[in-house]
């Protein structure tokens, strides 16, 4: 059994997983403490999570019906994400594979995004498209064997991810932190096609596969200052971005799945628990007969369960553990799962 421990941004999480099964997981939002200040505090995340990591794992523990013992291998998030809140989840997994003696993995974030539609779906296709969209991510990848292929990289963000076009254009709007659960509320009552805001990077001359959200962020900041005179509707904006933002994305995730004869798309993090984005990729996944693989809403978000899936991938594939001297790496880039330099080998036994 897998123990996962996430901690890096606001969120922490623990998750234990077994032969590809979520037997129980937790999640602490520090998310109200930041609201206030429109955005995510570092210092705020990093002193929540030393307060909320003991509970947490013994929330899932209990969840689970199992004890600390129990645990046989842990894995850890060690990046990318806020270099203190990173700290607070790779000390933990530290000292609980030190304590109980099993092997440590350190895990890429968005590996773990990956491996949540596993819990869900159960195992990838391989090949596989997926579409990764959060606050600080959108990137489309070729994935094969998560567990032991190189992720190949077909597009990624060249400035704003989408969830952060969200959180940037709510500001403006006058609507709550954090952004994208706050457009998603309010396009409920608005018309999509009431402001036709532009769909960046889709001409023919544009990369197929490459995603800039920074032009439909200020065009909308601007069509709000223009409208604030009294005629500004922010269901309206609202809606229209949102379908902005979930026209952009379906369309190169659907292109590059056909570009690449793959016939299933996951879509996943923070960005997919979004109605339209999951609408939308419904619809014309439906169209292009591919299969559509999204997360439940549950595990979209960061949580200790997507990295305890991708420990128990590793486990599974028999990969090498980390040292304990394992550190973190704020902003490491997609390549592999493991983000460690990996244990030596234990020294053959002399009868």
């Amino acid at each position: 059994m897998v123990l996962g421990i996430e901690s890096s941004c606001d969120e922490t999480g623990a998750g234990l997983v077994r032969d590809g099964v979520l037997l129980g997981h937790a999640v602490a939002s520090s998310m109200d403490e930041h609201a206030r200040f429109g955005g995510v505090v570092p210092e705020i995340a990093s002193r929540a999570h030393v307060h909320a990591m003991g509970p947490v794992v013994r929330q899932a523990l209990a969840e689970a019906g199992l004890r600390l013992a129990d645990v046989g291998a842990v894995a850890v998030t060690t990046g990318p994400g806020l270099s203190g809140a990173l700290q607070v989840g790779v000390a933990a997994a530290k000292s609980y594979a030190y304590t109980l003696g099993v092997p440590l993995y350190g895990v890429h974030h968005l590996a773990g995004h990956v491996a949540a539609d596993t819990l869900e779906h159960g195992p990838l296709p391989d090949p596989c498209m997926v579409l990764i969209v959060s606050g600080g991510h959108t990137s489309l990848l070729l994935v094969r064997d998560l567990a032991r292929d190189p992720i190949i990289h077909l597009g990624d963000t060249l400035d704003d991810a989408a969830g952060e076009c969200f959180d940037k254009v709510a500001r403006v709007l006058g609507l709550p932190y954090p952004g994208g659960p706050a457009i998603d509320r309010a396009a409920r009552e608005g018309d999509p096609d009431a402001i036709r805001f532009p769909r960046p990077l889709t001409g023919p001359r544009d990369d197929r596969y490459a995603f800039s959200f920074s032009g439909l962020k200020t065009a909308a900041a601007r069509w709000a200052e223009a409208h604030n005179g009294g005629s500004l509707h922010v269901a309206d904006a609202a809606a229209s971005l949102q379908e902005a933002v979930a026209d952009v994305l379906t369309r190169k995730a659907v292109t590059a799945c056909r570009d690449h004869d793959v016939k299933t798309l996951v879509v996943v993090g923070g960005v997919a628990a979004n109605s339209r984005v999951r609408a939308l990729a419904q619809e014309r996944c439906a169209a292009a007969g591919i299969e559509l693989r999204v997360p439940p809403l549950k595990l979209c978000t960061d949580n200790g369960a997507m990295i305890a899936a991708v420990g128990d991938l590793l486990v599974r594939a028999g990969a090498q553990p980390a040292r304990l001297d394992v550190s973190i790496d704020p902003s490491a880039p997609l390549e592999h799962a493991t983000l460690h330099p990996v244990a030596a080998p234990a020294a053959p036994r002399v009868a």
